[in-house]
């Protein structure tokens, strides 16, 4: 695997040579019995997927909802306040979708 020298971007192959497809470089195939292929199609307008919630990977622990009832909840951490303070417990019921902050 090479990468371009301008951009850091992965060189691909492309008939004969090795092309940047963000800058343009464009670098000759060596000459020996190296094979260049890729085995995966790139996909350039993809953006960033969060697979945590599409697989539904997300923390699930036990809290009431104050909406519905229901017992289990998907939580996660974030810092929303100065560092020196207690991050924020952020909540949603796995049943109803209620969502609900805590601060320890």
């Amino acid at each position: 695997m090479e990468f371009c020298p301008n951009c850091g971007a992965m060189l691909l192959p492309n008939d004969d040579k090795l092309k940047c497809n963000s800058c343009g470089y464009i670098k000759d195939l060596a000459s020996n019995d190296e094979q260049y292929s890729v085995s995966q199609k790139l996909n350039e307008n993809k953006g960033v997927v969060n697979l945590g919630e599409a697989e539904d990977m997300r923390s699930q622990t036990t809290e009431i909802c104050p909406e519905c009832g229901h017992d289990k909840a998907y939580s996660e951490i974030k810092q929303t306040r100065s560092a020196d303070e207690a991050p924020t417990r952020i909540f949603e019921c796995a049943k109803c979708g209620h969502k609900w902050r805590n601060y320890n």
